[in-house]
């Protein structure tokens, strides 16, 4: 019998992990065998460190093969979370006004340009004669790897690990993604990142840009009570972290890149998205002569690496070795398994250990130590990191809104903080996209200049110019409303109609939304599998970079780009979320 286990090295204890080259078949991506990065070193810019994200996932990939066990001996790997953001391009300026470019309910054509096939943006074509076992052999892979998620048909698969599992949904192959948008996003990521924090240390600006929401949006408003209470403890954060992901969509008409949302708590799908990238990479290797395609174009995703560092990290700075992280979740949760992939991360890779807890399970078993300490049944709590919160139906009860006040009285590290909460909202980030806004927040220009030239056309419901466009022409428009988690936004018919009658009642509540313009992706054939079976349609995606921000009083530790998410979609759709089920999780074919 060959023996399995590999011996690994991590900077907080040293780990025999049996079996542990399980994980790193599953996800290459995790771990890269270069060199074993200890925490407590010297912080590493990302201004001063500028490796390509690629090419650290191409050379992991290679390594990773050429080290894989033989049928007769074990391998002894040394592995390194890798970090990295590439020197980046960027591109000119985008419109601010919506671009009609399509039919409702369709994407536009790819908009000609001098670079060509440069800036093609489209699913990787697949010979019909290879759909069936392409089909085959990613359903196997799926299930052999841990690229799973829970059955809505089985009653306990959201509630009881192991049980009712179902391959994560997926396009069979990757899509085509030109290198210049891709540069752009690794290069904004650090900057969102700062941003966030700078507008997240402005009290003043959070309660006033969303006051006339408050009195209108019962979950603004207690949101931003908790804020208040903070506001007026003086409480302050002196490790602060953030765990975000910055969405984007190529607009089809102007060729350019253009910001989505900015969203700040429960940045989700960072294992399922490592874990498609894998799949994709396998397949293409495996029948590189009929598809003609080089596997290590697949950009490799060091999502739950560079979290899982991050987290880390905080935890290192929280100077407690017997804290714990506290995981915030919801009572049933079928994509549990994408949060398991960091945990187990945080526990193989740095010896953290980590409990999963309700909020009302928090407001029963929680306590506050007099030094301000969280701790949860005499654990003490280091992180809690929310992969809940973030909607209305995660407080069913006063019990889970006193769950949330006791977390942020504490001094426990929260990932993200209220404060941090609120910046994702639509209203800070609309208010964020108006003139001189930024320049309240960032200091260099060249900066200002690359994140407002993302930014697609924000405004409220007091422009009256604009809401007489978006009556006028609501396929052009997306109505949003303060909430996260997908299939919240209004489109087309429903969208005219709510203005009317806003318009018709005068009341306030018009500031409980933004508009926006509505981008045209453009679209292309793909073949999408889910619950085991595939259909042919005409696709567009939504492209998301992973970004950390750890910082601990005027020491910014991290500041990074973290990986991505590509998300795909039948381009009939409106709404796009993975876990809300619409979209298919996709990877990058850098072109």
């Amino acid at each position: 019998m060959p023996s399995m286990c590999t011996s690994y090295m991590c900077p907080f204890s040293h780990l025999i992990c049996p079996h542990f080259l399980l994980y790193m078949t599953c996800f290459r991506s995790l771990l890269t065998p270069v060199e074993v990065w200890n925490p407590t070193n010297q912080a590493r810019n990302p201004h001063d460190h500028r490796r390509s994200t690629m090419a650290a996932a191409n050379a992991f990939t290679s390594a990773s093969m050429s080290c894989a066990p033989s049928l007769s001996g074990s391998v002894n790997v040394i592995a390194v979370c890798p970090r990295s953001v590439a020197a980046a391009r960027t591109l000119s300026s985008s419109c601010l006004r919506p671009v009609r470019c399509a039919a409702v309910g369709t994407a536009a054509p790819v908009a000609a340009t001098a670079e060509g096939d440069e800036r093609r943006f489209e699913q990787l074509a697949v010979p019909p004669e290879l759909v069936d076992e392409l089909v085959e052999e990613a359903l196997v892979w799926c299930s052999q790897h841990g690229l799973v998620v829970g059955d809505k048909n089985h009653p306990r698969s959201g509630k009881a690990p192991g049980v009712g599992l179902l391959h994560a949904p997926f396009a069979l192959l990757p899509m085509s993604f030109p290198k210049v948008y891709w540069e752009q996003a690794l290069e904004l990521a650090p900057l969102f990142n700062e941003l966030v924090h700078r507008v997240s240390l402005d009290g003043d600006f959070l309660q006033q840009t969303l006051a006339r929401t408050k009195e209108v949006d019962p979950f603004t408003r207690r949101l931003l009570d908790i804020h208040s209470k903070m506001m007026e403890l003086n409480k302050k954060e002196d490790i602060q972290l953030g765990l975000t992901r910055s969405d984007y969509m190529i607009d089809g008409a102007t060729d350019k890149l253009l910001q989505v949302e900015l969203n700040t708590i429960s940045t989700s799908s960072n294992g399922l998205a490592c874990g498609v990238s894998e799949l994709h990479r396998n397949l293409i290797r495996h029948h590189q002569r009929e598809l003609g395609l080089d596997p290590t174009s697949v950009v490799g995703n060091t999502a739950i690496a560079q979290h899982a560092e991050a987290l880390a990290t905080a935890w290192a700075e929280y100077n407690n070795q017997s804290a714990v992280v506290l995981v915030v979740v919801q009572a049933e949760e079928r994509y549990m398994y994408d949060q398991y992939w960091i945990t187990v991360a945080l526990r193989e890779m740095y010896g953290v250990t980590t409990i999963r807890k309700t909020m009302a399970e928090i407001e029963a078993e929680g306590d506050l130590r007099p030094d301000g300490t969280l701790v949860i049944n005499g654990r003490p709590v280091a992180i809690v990191y929310f992969r809940a919160g973030y909607s209305p139906a995660d407080y069913p009860s006063e019990a889970e809104w006193r769950a949330r006040l006791l977390i942020e009285r504490s001094s426990a590290i929260k990932c993200p903080s209220i404060a941090h909460h609120l910046v994702g909202t639509k209203k800070i980030q609309q208010e964020l996209a108006k003139e001189n806004v930024l320049e309240r927040f960032l200091d260099n220009q060249s900066d200002i200049e690359n994140v407002r030239k993302c930014f697609a056309g924000l405004w409220s419901l007091e422009n009256d110019i604009i809401v007489n466009s978006a009556i006028e022409s609501p396929e052009l428009f997306v109505l949003k409303p303060q909430r996260e988690g997908g299939g919240n936004n209004i489109y087309g018919d429903n969208l005219r109609e709510t203005l009317i009658r806003l318009r018709k009642d005068g009341s306030n509540e018009t500031a409980a939304y933004i508009l926006m313009q509505r981008i045209f992706p453009p679209a292309s054939p793909s073949y999408l599998v889910r619950e085991g079976t595939f259909v042919r349609d005409n696709v567009v995606s939504e492209f998301g970079i992973f970004g950390a921000y750890l910082r601990n009083n005027d020491k910014v530790i991290i500041n990074d780009q973290c990986g991505y998410l590509l998300r795909t979609k039948a381009a009939s759709l409106n709404e796009g979320g993975v876990v809300a089920g619409y979209a298919f999780l996709n990877s990058i074919f850098l072109t």
